[in-house]
């Protein structure tokens, strides 16, 4: 019996001996791939002419549709709590559709949204945890590129005149994150992770319109988006 119970106590050493470690301990380095999707709680002010001076479009409006693109995540552990994340993704392009007074308009443009983001988290429980829930905050400095307004747009703000094109600025801007998320470590190496961040993020529209060469109107919207971001990735420590 006494050298049964010692058997069992070395093959029980020894497993744990062979088993892989779960740290995410100070030192260690994460890359991350997955998916991020956007999820908007949009809102816009109404279309305003500065030029002419005709004020805004009553009860005009867009809507943002949601975003998917791919994303990749870097983080450095400076202690085995606290951790630093560089989140960055391929630009995701969002549709915007007319609202209100434009919604016959259908389809009124899109952009790609570029917004790399910082976070500093906080992770409970110990480096050696499978199942590790932190909380987050940080910041994404957000610029848009391909901006694209569609010919229905173009006829409203050029009057439908021939020869008529429209271009619009979005302006860049910072923006805070509150981010919530897990991690569940496989083995020593890999890791699986889910996150949700929140981004409060306003963009505003300046839309010039031309005839020729000949600038005929500007208009002026700012646009609210706040989205949801949720992010699924596969996680590998180095």
């Amino acid at each position: 019996m006494k050298q049964s119970f010692r058997l069992l106590l070395g093959i029980a050493a020894a497993v744990a001996a062979s088993a892989p470690a779960c740290a995410q301990s100070a030192g260690s380095n994460i890359v991350q791939l997955g998916w991020f999707h956007f999820d908007t709680h949009d809102s816009s002010d109404p279309l305003t002419f500065s030029q002419p001076a005709l004020g805004p479009v009553p009860g005009s409006g867009a809507a943002v549709g949601s975003a998917n693109t791919v994303g990749l995540a870097y983080t450095r552990f400076f202690s085995d709590n606290f951790a630093l994340t560089f989140d960055i993704g391929a630009p995701p392009k969002f549709d915007l559709d007319g609202k209100g007074s434009l919604a016959g308009l259908g389809h009124v443009g899109s952009a790609h949204q570029w917004s790399p983001a910082l976070v500093a988290k906080w992770f409970f429980g110990g480096a050696e945890d499978r199942f590790r829930p932190y909380v987050g905050v940080g910041a994404t400095y957000v610029w848009y590129s391909d901006v694209h307004l569609s010919p229905s747009l173009v006829a409203q703000v050029t009057g439908g005149a021939p020869g008529g094109s429209a271009s619009a600025d979005i302006g860049s801007s910072w923006s805070p994150i509150a981010n919530l998320g897990a991690v569940y470590n496989i083995d020593r190496k890999w890791s699986l992770g889910l996150s949700v961040s929140y981004i409060w993020l306003d963009a505003d529209a300046d839309i010039t319109g031309k005839v020729g060469n000949t600038v005929v109107t500007r208009s002026h919207t700012r646009l609210t988006l706040d989205p949801l971001v949720t992010f699924l990735s596969v996680g590998y420590r180095f």
